[in-house]
């Protein structure tokens, strides 16, 4: 493969790395907090999560395809990689725990997406017209806190293990 090929799958690795990790940074270290502290009206500050999220979720899954896609290209010239599943040397095994983290990233997104913030939107709606009683929203927003916060955790874990790789 031309090396100017690796180069701009480099770039947009980068790229799409800096956009989904920095989404989940934002949102875990400043949105939540701040949120939490400045907006008291809960429905306000959940409205407000729900649209920070509906603008970051486009760019979170086209970043994941374009992190699967770079990644693959990636591996498949890196001079560690000895073939599917061949996990003989550190960098192997760096990448295989980098891609276990990824892994738990990606299926809490979905779960995220496509679970958890239709349940909130439905509650939130249902709350609005004063038909929902019970704290069963405020726990599913609490719930996607922790996802998020896990999420957060896994990121940090893929970039000291991307960083392992690239140290041996």
């Amino acid at each position: 493969m031309p090396d100017w090929i690796i180069a701009v799958s480099y770039f947009f690795h980068m790229g799409a790395t800096v956009i989904w990790v920095g989404g989940i940074t934002v949102m875990t270290l400043v949105v939540y907090p701040g949120s939490r502290r400045v907006v008291r009206d809960d429905q306000l500050r959940g409205a407000l999560i729900a649209e920070l999220q509906r603008r970051f979720s486009p760019l979170a899954m086209i970043s994941l395809a374009t992190l699967i896609v770079t990644g693959l290209s990636q591996m498949a010239v890196n001079p560690n990689y000895n073939g599917l599943l061949k996990i003989d040397n550190a960098w192997a095994w760096a990448i295989l725990l980098k891609h276990a983290a990824f892994g738990v990233m990606a299926l809490a997104g979905a779960y995220s997406v496509w679970g958890l913030t239709p349940a909130i939107t439905r509650l939130a709606l249902l709350e609005s017209k004063g038909k929902l009683s019970g704290d069963e929203l405020a726990t599913l927003r609490r719930r996607e806190e922790r996802l998020n916060q896990i999420n957060f955790a896994c990121a940090l874990i893929v970039l000291m293990l991307t960083a392992v790789a690239r140290s041996v």
